[in-house]
């Protein structure tokens, strides 16, 4: 059986009205009438997306659960930046546990049913939009910490779980469509798929389905990190303060990182977006084309939740440091090993107002 990717396409889409069509309960078929635009096969080998999906299922399983290790085992007290870079690394392990799952459907098609079809796909979709609005967080954090110097609402962490409970619930607000939709259905000429099933007029509902998560799942979030880290790098260039800049060396990384892996993604929804808009002209070659894209921009976001624990081995010297006490404690290495100063740290601090573990 030919494999294609028919995730990039609504039912109307494809055959036009479906009010006629009847479903299966538990697995849609579609009739394979004509089709106004059907999609072409994939030209990525799906067994090079499977290992690539296997390759960051296991660093995003290594990595994240180092650093929520890391994190719990130090003795020292969190910083609120701590905590949403904690967080941030459940979600990133939550959504490395469903990248299995991903790779078999990639295989053999969608094998397992829709109540996991629905499970998994709101757990990405979960992972997606918890990251920038806690990387947004973190921007703020550090913009009341060093351009305003204000430590009232810095080191209050109570409110931190407040916010960060917060976020979890937006996140999962808006990747409730997905939840609602996704379902298995069988399509002609390909493998079973988990799929959003909207029946008729999807067009409309689908470019609302993406504006909203989008404008305040993605836009939003961006502009406020623009503007917060904007006025912060600012400031510490006019202050000189080295030790400081030194500090967000990570917090800068972690960004840069997110927006280079999402933003190709959410550019060419964007352009799918305005296709189906009619603002661009739209055929099956550019569908298509747009459709290869989105397969090709989502498997590098998906690199994107295996990322972070690398950037802090790299550039965060308390990280080291904290994960090489942890390895010491348990003699796996020799204390000699440890450095003088091996206070568990992602980031490194520089006064009492910027000071973070990560």
């Amino acid at each position: 059986m030919e494999y294609i990717n028919w995730d990039n396409y609504s039912l109307e889409d494809l055959f036009g009205d479906i009010d006629n069509y009847t479903y299966n309960t538990e697995m849609p078929i579609i009739p394979a009438d004509s089709a106004p635009c059907r999609p072409e096969s994939l030209d990525i080998n799906k067994y090079a997306v499977v290992v690539i999906y296997v390759l960051v299922f296991v660093l995003n399983l290594l990595g994240n659960s180092l650093v929520i290790m890391v994190v719990l085992y130090s003795r020292v007290s969190h910083s609120v930046t701590d905590v949403y870079l904690l967080n941030l690394a459940i979600a990133d392990l939550l959504f490395a546990l469903t990248l299995p799952i991903w790779a078999v459907s990639k295989v053999k098609g969608w094998i397992f049913g829709t109540p996991l079809c629905k499970i998994v796909s709101l757990l990405k979709e979960v992972n997606f939009y918890s990251s920038i609005l806690l990387l947004a967080c973190i921007s703020m954090d550090r913009y009341l910490a060093i351009v305003h110097a204000t430590r009232t609402l810095t080191q209050k962490r109570h409110w931190v779980k407040f916010i960060c409970l917060g976020i979890w619930a937006l996140s999962l607000i808006l990747s409730l469509p997905i939840f609602v939709f996704r379902r298995a259905i069988n399509p002609p000429y390909s493998s079973p798929v988990c799929y959003e099933d909207m029946g008729a007029n999807t067009t409309k509902l689908r470019i609302v389905m993406r504006a909203l998560p989008q404008t305040f799942g993605f836009i939003v979030p961006l502009m406020i990190m623009l503007f917060c880290y904007g006025l912060t790098l600012r400031t510490l260039f006019e202050a000189h303060m080295g030790q400081k800049h030194r500090a967000m060396r990570v917090i800068f990384a972690v960004v840069l990182v997110f927006l280079l892996c999402w933003l190709p993604y959410n550019l060419v929804l964007v352009a799918d977006t305005l296709m189906r808009l009619q603002a661009i002209k739209e055929t099956c070659q550019r569908r298509n084309d747009i459709g290869r894209a989105l397969d090709a921009t989502e498997i590098l976001g998906f690199f994107h939740s295996c990322l972070n624990p690398l950037i802090y081995a790299f550039i965060g010297q308390k990280f080291r440091h904290g994960l090489l006490k942890i390895m010491a404690f348990h003699g796996l290495i020799s204390k000699e090993y440890l450095p003088k100063d091996s206070r568990p740290s992602f980031v490194g601090s520089s006064s009492a107002n910027t000071s973070t573990t990560f």
